[in-house]
């Protein structure tokens, strides 16, 4: 069972390997991958392209949970909407950093970074900033200029990275992103749109000699896992489910 599916209206767990080179691109190339994770996952059957170098294969979206995968010039990605574990998502990534390497000529050195990203989703009509705002509070140094008489609040997007690491190589960002604009705080006229948290754990640059990408994605999940257990939920998902809920 997924630990996080009761905590936001939609939850995701996204892979992103960026590399310093292109990746290959020719038809045969691109095919083989998309077999091979095709080979794992069957229900990934939708194949199509963005454009001339960005191609995307994944499954029906009807259910409201579902894998995709793309290939960009210079990015892999992978996906998992509600998961019905985390372990299955994660079994994926690793599964398309298993065969990226080999399907389309990845080497260790070519890596720029990796990211493990876990997203949160809440769906709200209204002005998310100031919603922000009131379930979390603002930064004590800003909370009397939060409070001037008149103001509303119109930008409020919280986010903070910090390096796990000497080198900095090793890093954490949690950011929540506002879906309001000026125009829909001026004209009172909201939809209901997906205020999100994100928590993405980062490697940057070549792999260390005998290190695989698999292994990276493996500390990755262990650091977004820690940060989320034993922060985020309380600190952050948590308060804005109940703000939310009492409007």
């Amino acid at each position: 069972m997924n630990p996080y599916s009761s905590l936001a209206d939609d939850f995701y767990v996204n892979m992103n390997l960026s590399t310093e080179m292109e990746l290959p691109s020719t038809r045969e190339t691109v095919l083989h991958f998309f077999e091979q994770m095709q080979k794992q996952h069957p229900e990934m059957r939708n194949f199509y392209s963005r454009d001339k170098r960005d191609f995307v294969l994944e499954e029906d979206k009807d259910q409201g949970n579902y894998r995709w995968c793309n290939v960009e010039p210079k990015r892999v990605c992978s996906g998992f909407v509600n998961p019905e574990t985390v372990e299955t998502a994660i079994e994926q990534h690793r599964h398309a950093l298993e065969i990226a390497p080999y399907a389309l000529s990845i080497s260790a050195l070519d890596c720029e970074a990796l990211d493990l990203l876990f997203g949160f989703d809440f769906s709200y009509r209204g002005n998310h900033n100031q919603l922000i705002a009131e379930a979390l509070g603002v930064c004590p140094a800003l909370d009397r200029l939060s409070n001037y008489p008149g103001t509303t609040i119109i930008s409020n997007e919280p986010n903070i990275t910090f390096a796990l690491d000497e080198d900095c190589r090793l890093q954490c960002r949690l950011n929540i992103e506002s879906r309001t604009n000026a125009y829909q705080i001026r004209t009172g006229e909201y939809q209901e749109e997906q205020l999100s948290v994100y928590v993405t754990a980062r490697q940057y640059g070549s792999l260390a000699t005998g290190q695989t990408y698999v292994e990276t994605l493996d500390r990755l999940h262990e650091v977004s896992r820690e940060i989320i257990d034993n922060y985020v939920i309380e600190a952050i998902l948590e308060p804005l489910a109940r703000t939310i809920a009492l409007k």
